[in-house]
């Protein structure tokens, strides 16, 4: 008798997990398509500067961020995925 459930709810669960997991993936490809919606998704309150490639803004907190386009998408200057540039990571 017990049995005749678990499939059923474990079926429930992937569906759920699968749609969670596409849906957060869905908002984070938003956020970093462009820049007022990675500044919009980092926080910022005050825009500092900008150019055509990064920008700075300043957070409710204080904290000063600067964004910067890399292959067309919008993250924080130096968190580029699966790159590491000398200054960033040894900090020369």
């Amino acid at each position: 008798m017990k049995n005749r459930f678990a499939v059923p709810i474990g079926i429930i669960f992937v569906i759920l997990v699968l749609a969670f997991g596409i849906g957060y993936w869905l908002y984070l490809r938003k956020a970093h398509s462009t820049f007022e919606d990675y500044y919009a998704f980092r926080g910022c309150t005050e825009l500092i500067s900008t150019t055509t490639d990064s920008g700075t803004c300043r957070t409710s907190n204080g904290k000063i961020l600067t964004i910067a386009a890399y292959h067309g998408k919008w993250y924080l200057d130096g968190d580029f995925p699966w790159v590491c540039f000398a200054k960033t990571c040894f900090g020369i």
